[in-house]
């Protein structure tokens, strides 16, 4: 798994400077339309969907471990699905919605920092943004009448600060490439 993260880094710097984007357009207009936000959340979670659907067959072609990537992918995918089929949704079914998608996907990238925390340094950040998920998920779900405007501001910021620690954990990946591959030399068979 550690190989395939390190050659994947750019799928993590990706979806970091996605939300990021997705971050900074909720700030510009805090008044964004009910539609628009189905549509920059379908969007957001489309791109996360597929980078991680991506990352998870990579680490099936090298006999890494798969399905947490994979599934997290699938749920990301099924999430922007939604959004963009029903985009008359209700904001209260866009609240539940996002809530619970940021809880799972939160809950498998706490699941993977633990994993991986003898693996490779940095784990934290992935256990971090896992943290910032779960309790962003949380905070929308249990508080689901506040208004559009709070809302928008809450995904705008879950959706930035979790695209900085995707970046920086993809930085420090591609910073590792050459450890993870290099590693004491095999000396030659005497003869």
């Amino acid at each position: 798994m550690r190989f395939s993260l390190a050659r994947n880094w750019w799928s993590l710097v990706i979806r970091g400077l996605a939300g990021i984007a997705f971050g900074v357009i909720t700030f510009l207009n805090p008044r964004i339309t009910l539609a628009a936000l189905v549509l920059l959340f379908a969007a957001y979670a489309l791109i996360w969907g597929v980078m991680s659907i991506v990352a998870g067959v990579r680490a099936a072609e090298h006999g890494e471990r798969w399905a947490a990537l994979t599934i997290e992918g699938i749920l990301g995918v099924l999430a922007g699905a939604i959004a963009v089929f029903w985009p008359g949704i209700t904001i209260l079914a866009l609240i539940f919605l996002i809530g619970i998608w940021a809880v799972v996907s939160g809950a498998f990238e706490l699941a993977a920092a633990i994993r991986l925390r003898k693996v490779i340094s940095g784990e934290w950040l992935l256990a971090l943004g896992g943290v910032a998920s779960i309790i962003f998920g949380v905070l929308v779900v249990s508080v689901p009448v506040a208004g559009a405007l709070v809302i928008a501001l809450w995904v705008g910021a879950y959706a930035f600060i979790l695209g900085i620690f995707q970046i920086v954990l993809g930085m420090r990946l591609r910073g590792m490439r050459g450890h993870l591959w290099s590693g004491p030399a095999v000396p030659a068979p005497a003869h």
